[in-house]
């Protein structure tokens, strides 16, 4: 069977209509990069009787509607692409598969997602065991800013109800501009002239969430959604305007710390024993909302000419509020906490497994971590058609601020306090802080007892500053700006039937502005306010009631700010970086039989040239007082640099028979490094702790970081088919990554005299072997060397009634992919905690082993689904208490969700309406962090299950 079909388009009643050119074979409906922003439709039409409007243009009917219809619309992105791609398509207006476009991706075959630690939902998406840095991500084709030190974004930010289509493209193309190593995936809005009349949906659900996760306090919220498309003065102009709200109250979430398990020691009656160290419990609420509107804009006067404007807004916000007690139980933990002494105390095996300890003083958490962030995303498109040419003009912009603020307060006794609670415990078993019952004799509940204040003399004490807490408070911004100018000339030169070249520019700008000090209430260091509010929270570990606020917008009413300005903050938190990128590429489309085998595909190359610049700060640190209030001399450096890359690629798609595929992609790509590595600035100071004696020793960024680079090796078989009118496929794929630089944070011998970073007045080192010398160690990235990555892919989408026509309606989408990697990387000079002691670490992102698993079943009205996913352990990235993300092993988990849906039918007064309930996390799975050993559990949190009914109405 021939799957291409000269240059006419196909019909295929009831079904999907593929629109087949000997060039780009449907690309350049569905995926073209040349702006064309076209929504994957299933259009019942007739060809003989099809409606075109003033112009000439095809009028098509959108019937898009329920599971069968995305999984097809998706397969003919995939089987018409020049490239090796998947994808994700809307089963309805508005509705794509999952509510996040996280979830809906890491179905995909060679993707997966990184859970949220405080939410439990997808975030961050890992393709091919690399991570989310490695995937360039673009919005109707464009480049998107991101939210955080690196680039990979947030798509929480794209609502799933505002997309039509998303393409995950794995071989490298041309004309494709933002590309990553690892993947490029581009999200595709709606656009108004695709449909053939008025459409309008509307959508609600409520949700329940932390539902069934033992015992702890639940959340509700609410999406809700609005889509409008029309079509005015006879089809010339298309608009399509798009809103969804969700609201989440956040459900409680337990999170305990037994302060590593290690047990403690006091004296009772003239022996040492073991007595519980420490604790800490908390209970966290994370409420979020989202907002996200956007609006397109078509004008198509004729049908040689298309302009298009689109607009994309969404904020976020995510409040994370931590409450709970945390304290040495007969230790201390700062000048204002004296040692407790133990009394009343059973002692079995050198164990006291009960007793009380005097002296305690415990410190009441209320802890808030807020977040807004920001989208503002636009673009203007122009195609013109003339006499074989297609010459398009594109200039767009893509802005993301994040707003952060984080509050850290401590309540308790103050300092100079005297009557100081007693803790008592039952059921200690020497190894587990977690274990005992914990009572005391202060009432952590009473606002009269437990003050705001500086309880144990964090801060330095009588000698230091007072701290009553601490609060940092953070703004990233970052920007793009695009231009491309393209053309396309169809031609038939041997297999050549297409030229398309074009230049890009694209400038980006990125800084982070970070403020942190002490809070400070009161004078003196014994300092104190009372607890604002009346509220009570009680943690279900340690069952103490305790006092609880929201400290939100404190400062400069409850608090007073210390500002605490030391070298890392003035370095690491505070720069500007800037890229200016040109690019010129070159494609040719083919089409021709090869060795009996008819093919299409394309071969180009990009040129691109980078100028980047940066500002940061160099830091004094020998004149650092390295208390709050007192900032380090500093002085602002700038640094420069360029470089150029050459990058081939080449796709061809091989038909063999009975409708099946096979693709092969070659190529070169980069993914870009996070934007806070190439700050110049940085600090050194003399170290007398190293092994060999005095010696400097610093860290900075590093201007002159260029990409990582790869090449890239990817195929494809894919065999389509179609047996009592449903369409499916089988595909098996493998790839190989060569990954020629990887830029890693290493220790550095250098010569700090040359380096910009050493001050005349840094003391050089008085003894050892570098007495007197300039020369130290700087940690520093730096383009080191790689190593490689590979894989195997399998995938099936099978519909039931290819084996009977009586199991017609029921379905399942299977994927499962392995990956191995030769890149291990040390642990030096990499932000990582709970590592187990392991001095080496694997690739970021890595799962070896990704499942993914949907039954289906749509007939009569009902659509029903129940899907898992699963991938193994890996190396993720999880953001501190001091806001720096850290790198740590996360153990591999399995997720199931469900849904039912019931849409009522075209004859029924009810028609259009449609009812879904859903569940999320069924088997509440877990997130745990565990050191190197997955036994070694370091972090768990529960999310429960989450809970929705909505109902939504076209017409």
């Amino acid at each position: 069977m021939k799957i291409f079909n000269g240059k006419h388009a196909r019909n295929i009643n009831g079904a999907l209509v593929f629109k087949l050119s000997p060039v780009a074979a449907g690309c350049a409906v569905f995926l073209s990069a040349l702006g064309t922003n076209v929504y994957a439709q299933d259009a019942a039409v007739s060809q003989a009787a099809q409606a075109t409007d003033a112009n000439g243009n095809p009028v098509s009917t959108v019937t898009v509607t329920g599971i069968r219809r995305g999984i097809e619309a998706a397969i003919s992105i995939k089987k018409n692409s020049n490239s090796i791609v998947e994808a994700i398509s809307a089963e309805d207006i508005g509705k794509l598969p999952d509510a996040t476009v996280a979830e809906s991706i890491s179905r995909l075959p060679g993707v997966t997602a990184q859970r949220d630690k405080s939410s439990g939902r997808a975030s961050a998406i890992s393709v091919r065991g690399l991570s989310p840095d490695f995937n360039g991500t673009l919005l109707n084709g464009r480049e998107q800013a991101s939210a955080g030190d690196s680039r990979g974004v947030k798509f929480d930010l794209y609502p799933a109800e505002m997309l039509g289509t998303i393409t995950i493209y794995k071989s490298p193309d041309a004309s494709l501009m933002g590309q990553g190593i690892a993947s490029t995936i581009d999200q595709r809005t709606v656009m108004p002239l695709d449909f053939g009349k008025r459409t309008v949906a509307v959508g609600y659900k409520a949700m329940r969430f932390g539902e069934h996760n033992n015992g702890l306090g639940t959340g509700t919220g609410y999406r809700s959604t609005l889509t409008y498309i029309d079509q005015f003065a006879n089809r010339t102009i298309g608009v399509a305007l798009g809103a969804v709200k969700f609201n989440d109250t956040g459900a409680e979430q337990f999170q305990a710390d037994g302060w590593g398990g290690g047990a403690g020691s006091a004296t009772y009656n003239g022996q040492a024993v073991k007595v519980p160290n420490g604790f800490k419990t908390d209970v966290q609420r994370d409420p979020q909302t989202n907002k996200g509107v956007m609006g397109i804009l078509q004008f198509r006067p004729n049908k040689d000419f298309v302009t298009t404007v689109d607009l994309f807004h969404s904020k976020n916000t995510d409040n994370t509020k931590k409450t709970g007690l945390e304290g040495s139980v007969c230790g201390s933990t700062g000048s204002y906490d004296p040692n407790g002494v133990l009394t009343n105390a059973t002692i079995v095996d050198g164990v006291a497994t009960s007793g009380t300890c005097t002296n305690f003083k415990g410190d009441v958490r209320n802890h808030i971590e807020a977040v807004t962030d920001t989208l503002n995303s636009w673009g203007i498109n122009s195609r013109l058609r003339r006499e074989g040419w297609t010459v398009t003009g594109d200039i767009a912009g893509s802005k993301v601020t994040h707003d952060s603020n984080r509050y850290e307060t401590t309540a308790g006794q103050p300092g100079d306090a005297t009557n100081l609670s007693t803790i008592s415990w039952t059921g200690y078993n020497g190894k587990d802080n977690l274990a005992p019952t914990y009572t005391t004799s202060l009432n952590y509940a009473d606002r009269s007892q437990v003050v705001l204040t500086d309880h144990a003399g964090w801060g330095g004490g009588l000698t230091g500053n007072p701290q009553a807490g601490y609060v940092a408070v953070g703004t990233t911004t970052d920007e793009i700006k695009s231009y491309r100018l393209s053309a396309k000339h169809d031609m038939e030169l041997g297999p050549l039937t297409a030229v398309e070249f074009g230049v890009n520019r694209t400038n980006r700008s990125k800084g982070r502005d970070q403020n942190e000090g002490n809070l400070v209430v009161g004078t003196g260091p014994y300092g104190s306010a009372p607890v604002p509010g009346t509220d009570v929270m009680v943690t279900p570990q340690s069952g103490i009631p305790v006092v609880a606020w929201n400290p939100l917008g404190s400062l400069g009413t409850v608090y007073q700010l210390l500002p605490k300005v030391d070298q890392p903050i003035q370095t690491d938190k505070n720069w500007d970086v800037s890229e200016k990128v040109s690019t010129g590429y070159l494609m040719g489309n083919l089409e021709g039989e090869l060795f009996g085998l008819s093919y299409r595909g394309n071969i180009g190359a990009q040129y691109i040239h980078t100028n980047q610049s940066s500002t940061g700060t160099v830091v004094d640190t020998s004149k650092c007082a390295g208390v709050a209030g007192q900032a380090c001399p500093a002085y602002v450096v700038r640094g420069h640099h360029s470089y150029n890359d050459f990058l081939p690629s080449m796709n061809l798609g091989f038909e063999l028979p009975y409708d099946q595929m096979l693709r092969v992609g070659l190529g070169k790509t980069l993914s870009r490094t996070k934007m806070s590595d190439l700050r110049p600035g940085g600090g050194v100071s003399l170290n007398t702790s190293f092994h060999d004696g005095p010696i400097l020793s610093g860290s900075a960024g590093n201007p002159n970081l260029e990409p990582f680079r790869a090449k890239a090796l990817d195929l494809s078989w894919e065999k389509y088919f179609t047996v009592n009118g449903a369409k499916g496929y089988v595909a098996v794929a493998g790839f190989y990554k060569k990954l020629d630089t990887y830029v890693l944070t290493v220790p550095k011998t250098v010569d700090f005299a040359t380096s910009g970073l050493l001050s005349a007045k840094t003391p050089l080192p008085a003894s050892g072997p570098n007495a007197g010398s300039t020369v130290g160690i700087l940690n520093t990235p730096v383009n080191g060397t790689g190593g490689n990555i590979k894989g195997i892919e399998l995938t099936a989408s099978l519909p039931f009634a290819m084996l009977s026509k009586y199991l017609s309606g029921f379905g399942v989408e299977v994927n499962h992919s392995s990956t191995l990697s030769s890149v291990n990387l040390l642990t030096t000079g990499l932000t990582v905690i709970d590592t187990g002691g392991v001095a080496t670490i694997p690739l970021p992102g890595l799962s070896r082993q990704v499942t993914n698993l949907r039954l289906y079943y749509e007939a009569h009205g009902f659509r029903a689904s129940i899907a898992a996913k699963h991938r193994s352990d890996f190396l993720g990235e999880i953001s501190d208490f001091q806001d720096n993300n850290q790198l740590t092993f996360i153990r591999g988990n399995t997720t199931v969700d469900g849904q039912l849906t019931y849409e009522f039918g075209d004859n029924t007064m009810l028609k259009g309406l449609s009812l879904t309930a859903a569940v999320n996390n069924w088997t509440n799975s877990p997130f745990i962090r565990y050191a190197a050993n997955p036994s070694e559990i370091a972090e768990k949190i529960t999310f429960g299950r989450t809970y929705s009914l909505g109902a939504s109405y076209k017409f």
